[in-house]
Parts: C-alpha cells; sequence; structure tokens
C-alpha cells in the first residue's frame, strides 16, 4: 500500500509530465498504484494544482473494444479541469499530443447534487439531478508512452487519459423523451480538403449513455464524491475515436442536439 508522500509524489510526477508535454514509461516502483483506489487516490492530488473548481468529470473505456484495447475490465472514471477546456468551433493544439484522436460525446451538465450514499443511484433519480445535454469533444491523451499496458491503475492515476475537452452548447430538443441508445451520431473529418465520414451510435457507450452517467455518479459515491450541480460529465465516444492531424477539422452532428465541431493545429 502506498504511503501519503508516495501518493503526492506520483501524482506530482504526472503533474510535470503533463505540463511539459513529456511521458515516462511506467510510475517508478514506489510511486506505481496497484489498486484502483490507490489509483483514484493519485488523480485526486492532481485536482489540487487547479485555480478552479472542477469542470467535470469524464468516462474512459465505455465500449468492449475499448476496454480491450487498453486492457480493462470496465470504465474509469477521470477529471476535466476547467483550464484544460476548449471553446467550441476553435482551434486544438496536438502539440505533444500522443493519441491525436478526436471523440464525439453525449455530455450532462448537472442541476442538482449527487451525494455519497450507500444505496447505488438509479437511472431516473440521475437524470432528474441533470440540468442539460450537450455535444462534446473530448481530445484525450496519456502521460505513458505505452497507456495500451499500463493498466487500470495506473490509467486512473493518469486521470483516466484525459487531456482537453470541448463542450458544445446544450440542446434545445426534449432529449428526456428520446431514447439515447438508439440515437445516431454523425462526423466529419475534412483533411486536406477531402472528407471522411463516420457514424456512431449512443449505444456504444455502455449501452446507453444516461446508464454511463448512472455508472459515475455510483463510482463517485463509492469514493465518497459528491457530482455537483454545474459540473460536467462527458460519457464517452459514441463511435471509433477519428484520428487527427495538425490541419483537420472534425464536426459532428448530433442532430436535434447540435452540432459542434474543432481544427487541429500543431
Amino acid at each position: 500500500m502506498l504511503s501519503d508522500a508516495q501518493l503526492h509524489a506520483a501524482s506530482d510526477l504526472l503533474y510535470e509530465k503533463w505540463l511539459a508535454g513529456e511521458r515516462l514509461n511506467m510510475l517508478p516502483v514506489g510511486r506505481r498504484p496497484a489498486t484502483r483506489a490507490e489509483g483514484y487516490a493519485i488523480q485526486a492530488l492532481l485536482e489540487k494544482t487547479s485555480e478552479w473548481p472542477l469542470f467535470g468529470w469524464k468516462i474512459a473505456a465505455t465500449s468492449k473494444a475499448g476496454q480491450h484495447h487498453i486492457g480493462v475490465d470496465g470504465p474509469m472514471a477521470g477529471r476535466i479541469f476547467r483550464e484544460r477546456t476548449v471553446t467550441p468551433g476553435s482551434e486544438v493544439s496536438l502539440k505533444s499530443n500522443l493519441m491525436k484522436v478526436a471523440e464525439i460525446e453525449f455530455a450532462f451538465r448537472m442541476g442538482a447534487d449527487l451525494r455519497p450514499r450507500s444505496v447505488p443511484y438509479e437511472v431516473s433519480e440521475v437524470l432528474a439531478a441533470v440540468r442539460s445535454l450537450h455535444p462534446a469533444i473530448e481530445i484525450p491523451d496519456s502521460r505513458y508512452n505505452d497507456f495500451v499496458t499500463a493498466g487500470e491503475a495506473q490509467l486512473i492515476a493518469d486521470n483516466a487519459c484525459a487531456h482537453l475537452f470541448m463542450l458544445g452548447e446544450a440542446a434545445s430538443a426534449n432529449w428526456r423523451e428520446i431514447d439515447l441508445s438508439a440515437f445516431p451520431v454523425q462526423a466529419v473529418r475534412t483533411r486536406n480538403g477531402v472528407e471522411e465520414h463516420r457514424a456512431g451510435v449512443g449505444s456504444n457507450v455502455l449501452g446507453d449513455p444516461r446508464v454511463a452517467l448512472t455508472w459515475i455518479a455510483n463510482e463517485l459515491s463509492g469514493m465518497g464524491v459528491t457530482l455537483k450541480a454545474g459540473e460536467v460529465v462527458t460519457t464517452g465516444t459514441c463511435m471509433v475515436p477519428i484520428e487527427v492531424l495538425p490541419g483537420d477539422r472534425v464536426t459532428a452532428d448530433c442532430g436535434a442536439f447540435g452540432t459542434i465541431s474543432a481544427r487541429f493545429t500543431a
């Protein structure tokens, strides 16, 4: 079991690499988490580096394919920091980004707190606490040279590969009356004037984005963490992550829920 000093040392090292755009192979022995709990303890210390209240949360590995790709058995929660958010339609830097992918996601802004409790939250309870639904683009990255083999505990410590995040406008359509699991999402990547179309669906996100949102509410509750009013939760990619290079533009069309786009630079 890692001591408080070892947890802080691990968090400090990951934060230094994040700021510098550098990577490491693994956390050194003596700072390397062995369990999800230790990974989350290291991640939580990253929040203390931000001058702003927490912007929200991300869910990583919400599809079976994504879980298999990075060798984990289920989803993972990560923190979104306000200083790592990007205005919709603006340029997104890929400088020192290893993953170089864009993920098209459903995001929810909370309207009420969901406090820790012993009884798991039901989907209906979590949805009642939601203020709005938004289209979103996540641009993940890792502080490991080989994030595929880093393992669950280290990936959680690495903030579940959180990096940059773009939140679209709140949907004006009545999303509560729509089956999000069957909702289709389209995306276009434009590279050198050539358009490549992609398609996805809400069921790629733990079967339903609303189920994914409930998962993170209960994951945080189990850790004694409140999912707070005003925080945003982005629930995972609705389609295979879109590979991007400097000069590319990605536009997501979420139908009645709106559109969102990003242009990528070096």
